[in-house]
């Protein structure tokens, strides 16, 4: 097997010894591995740098995302979490096939194991991953933003009995806050993709204990409304937070929505 730790700290230089179709075939089945040193250590950030430098070209990046696009059906639940990050990468570069979005939209709110962390397998973390893919899917300019605003709301309707613990809420809530930032949404559909959560909450009777599921999506749309105020800042930086262009719109219409659900 690779060391690829060593490879890292080499400034991930390639090996001159062994082939880099072999190479990135290793690299793609460490980032399903359950070992979380292995999948979510040096070969993760090998990966990320290679795809970022373009040592990978582009027939293979595009031959990697189909990959990952079909891992979303894999029976084992960091294959399924990874995949979205590794897509991630890919679009970032500038790579895209459409399947990759049908994919994703497929997985996304069907998954039901949304543990953060496993003891034994390490980050998970479906929720938080696939919204960093969602952030990126709903920016990119062969995407409608709307379609990705539904399906973060399929995702916030899904049952479920986990609630969020590692910060997926936030994760989700950034993701959607940079969907609707897109200069070409309308008004409607920066709003219109909270009916179904309005539909789907509103109608029945707040009890206690709180169901997972709605907690879930009150957290997430707490932080959203406070995003719409105040605007949301790319990840990873200090950035001035970039105003929301309906911004009153999403809030007056979050507002409404999270009376409808608290409502007794």
């Amino acid at each position: 097997m690779t060391d690829w730790s060593r490879i890292e700290a080499a400034d991930c230089a390639v090996p001159a010894d062994r082939p880099l179709e072999e190479l990135v075939r290793e690299l793609s089945g460490a980032l399903a591995d359950p070992d979380p040193d292995v999948r979510d250590g040096a070969p993760y950030a090998v990966l990320a740098t290679w795809i970022e430098r373009g040592v990978i070209d582009g027939p293979r990046r595009l031959a990697l995302g189909d990959e990952m696009a079909a891992r979303f059906l894999d029976p084992q639940i960091q294959a399924r979490t990874f995949a979205p990050l590794v897509l991630d990468m890919l679009v970032e570069k500038g790579d895209f096939e459409a399947g990759w979005v049908d994919a994703f939209e497929r997985w996304y709110p069907a998954e039901t194991d949304l543990r953060g962390n496993d003891e034994k397998l390490g980050w998970l973390h479906a929720v938080a991953h696939g919204a960093d893919l969602l952030d990126r899917f709903g920016r990119h300019p062969e995407v409608d933003p709307a379609r990705m605003l539904h399906l973060a709301a399929a995702r916030l309707t899904a049952p479920t009995d986990h609630v969020f613990d590692q910060l997926e809420d936030d994760r989700l809530a950034r993701a959607i806050a940079r969907v609707l930032t897109r200069p070409d949404l309308s008004e409607s559909d920066a709003t219109t993709w909270l009916d179904p959560i309005a539909d789907r909450f509103g109608a029945d009777r707040l009890s206690t204990p709180v169901p997972a599921h709605l907690s879930n999506c009150l957290r997430t749309l707490r932080l959203l409304y406070v995003l719409a105020d105040r605007g949301v800042r790319a990840p990873n930086t200090d950035a001035a937070p970039e105003p929301l262009p309906h911004g009153a719109a999403v809030k007056e219409r979050l507002a409404a929505v999270l009376d409808r659900i608290v409502k007794r």
